[in-house]
């Protein structure tokens, strides 16, 4: 186990899989105390487990990132149980399942939005009164290269991850000299759960 983030209580959302997981095992192998979320609980017990097995811990907790109630439930859960919020990964996201705009529909975008806009939005919403008054945070939302430029991504995705870009600067700059930092970051095209069937296409092709 490491120090780093010795005694450091931490948030991270889409942790069953993926980039949220592997976050999560790096978090705990620096000595983080784990307030670990997703919405798929077969895949988030076994990201507990394999922690676990490494000798760290975290709780594990259902949340619907898109939903207020559930969120902040959350962010209490952590603060009853851990004792406070020192960092939120707001990580959770979906892709959608249709690339281009005549073939998505309203409903489909609309729950595009809900998890990767609103999650992340309710994230720092719902933290910031916990860090306000600790005077310290930090908060990290996953974008994607997808909100910076065209072509990177499917619409509706691609559209969430530019405003969530906007959203955190917004955020950081309200927030200047309190000691609460907002930042976002913009993966490339990483091999997962959500990004397995284009690798798989890929492949396929023979590239």
């Amino acid at each position: 186990m490491g120090i780093r983030l010795q005694g450091r209580r931490v948030i991270i959302t889409g942790a069953a899989s993926g980039i949220g997981r592997a976050s999560a095992q790096l978090f705990a192998a620096e000595g983080a105390q784990l307030l670990i979320a997703d919405w798929a609980e077969e895949g988030l017990t076994e990201t507990r487990k394999l922690i676990e097995a490494a000798g760290g811990k975290a709780i594990a907790m259902k949340v619907d990132a898109g939903s207020e109630a559930d969120v902040r439930a959350m962010v209490e859960r952590a603060v009853a149980e851990l004792g406070g919020v020192d960092v939120c990964f707001a990580n959770a996201g979906i892709s959608g399942t249709q690339w281009f705009a005549q073939d998505t529909t309203v409903e489909e975008f609309q729950s595009v939005v809900r998890v990767n806009l609103i999650g992340p939005f309710l994230a720092i919403k719902l933290c910031l009164p916990h860090m306000q008054a600790q005077g310290k945070g930090s908060i990290v939302c996953t974008a994607s290269v997808a909100g910076l430029r065209a072509g990177a991504g499917p619409m509706a995705y691609s559209a969430t991850k530019a405003g969530v870009i906007n959203m955190v600067q917004t955020a950081a700059v309200s927030l200047r000299g309190t000691g609460i930092r907002v930042n976002a970051i913009c993966p490339g095209l990483i091999e997962t759960g959500m990004t397995k069937p284009m690798f798989d296409y890929a492949r396929a092709k023979g590239k």
